[in-house]
């Protein structure tokens, strides 16, 4: 939902977390003190709070084996550390953003996450509490901080509210033939067809058009003519090939289109669906809440674009998942949702 901080190390490597940095060469970290943005720290035990109950949230829907797993040489306990990196920076510098509008928890908020604070300290055993360092103080302070940041997000948004009209928001449903017009080389890349392939391409295009139209069961075109291994398409505006998008979206139910022609093939397009009332009314949610982060994101970055950052690379490096059978705590973020509500 929320851009990214790059926290640069005090050797000037840049962890791969999107977005741009400012360079500070920072030896003045300090004990257990993982990054900095500007005056805001974030300590080793606040990311193995995160990093702890993220990893047993996959371990516990996924099982052990999901740490075999790897990708473009990065290991799944690698990704998790930085994304859980990446979440808290998010928070501090929405929290920084709390503090430039003025906006704060009032005392009942502040109330709630003392006692959310409260009930997930209970929850955890001597060794939970040990291995990540938490007591009920830092846990406040992180729910607070969570809190504040969800708060800034709404405040930011409250007044954005666009009429989305029905034709906007609705789902067509298509089936369609494609007729490629490239092939793939033996390296998977694309290779256009010579005009005399592209005219034959055409031509089968029309034949199964003809037939189309003289009656012929659509699905049995497909399965004679198409080379898509997709049968069939529902969508939005927006979000096909344009040329492939307006020919469908003035379809009737049942209507056949013309050839159409995009940068993959010739296309020949069967409408199923026009409209469904709640498809529509869900998709009219999601591009609401689409304009609202484009609004946040919008203000957010230009905000973090000019703050300073520094990671301690040589802590971070030494942070590693809890392994041990006693630390089995992944309720952190679940018992906030249960317990708090945070009205702007």
């Amino acid at each position: 939902m929320l851009s990214v901080l790059a926290l640069a190390g005090c050797s000037g490597k840049t962890q791969s977390l999107g977005g741009t940095t400012r360079v500070v060469l920072t030896t003045g970290f300090g004990r257990d003190e993982v990054f900095r943005i500007e005056k805001s720290s974030c300590s080793l035990a606040e990311i193995m709070v995160y990093l702890t109950n993220t990893k047993n949230q996959y371990e516990n829907t996924f099982g052990r084996e999901i740490w075999d797993a790897s990708y473009n040489g990065e290991t799944l306990e690698e990704n998790i550390k930085d994304t859980v990196l990446a979440r808290m920076a998010r928070i501090k510098a929405l929290n920084l953003l709390a503090a430039k509008y003025g906006i704060a928890l009032d005392q009942n908020e502040q109330e709630q996450a003392r006692q959310v604070a409260r009930i997930y300290y209970d929850s955890l055993k001597d060794a939970e509490k040990k291995a990540m360092g938490a007591d009920e103080e830092l846990l406040c302070k992180m729910y607070g901080e969570y809190a504040l940041s969800e708060k800034v997000y709404r405040y930011l948004i409250a007044d954005i509210n666009p009429e989305i009209s029905d034709d906007e928001a609705r789902t067509i449903t298509v089936q369609h033939i494609l007729i490629k017009t490239y092939s793939l080389d033996e390296n998977g890349e694309r290779v256009e067809y010579t005009r005399e392939a592209k005219e034959e391409a055409y031509k089968r295009a029309q034949e199964a058009l003809k037939k189309a139209r003289d009656g012929d069961e659509f699905t049995s075109l497909i399965a004679e003519y198409s080379e898509d291994p997709n049968t069939s398409y529902s969508f939005i505006k927006g979000s096909m090939d344009p040329a492939f998008e307006e020919a469908a979206f003035n379809l009737g139910t049942d209507e056949i289109s013309g050839i159409v022609e995009t940068r993959h093939g010739y296309h020949i397009i069967k409408c199923i669906s026009t409209f469904d009332r709640d498809e529509t009314d869900r998709n009219k949610i999601e591009i609401v809440e689409q304009r609202r982060r484009e609004v946040f994101n919008e203000e957010y970055s230009g905000f973090v674009e000019g703050l300073t950052r520094n990671l301690n690379q040589k802590l971070w490096e030494q942070v590693t998942f809890i392994e041990d059978g006693e630390v089995t705590t992944d309720s952190f973020f679940e018992v906030y949702r249960e317990h708090f509500q945070n009205e702007l």
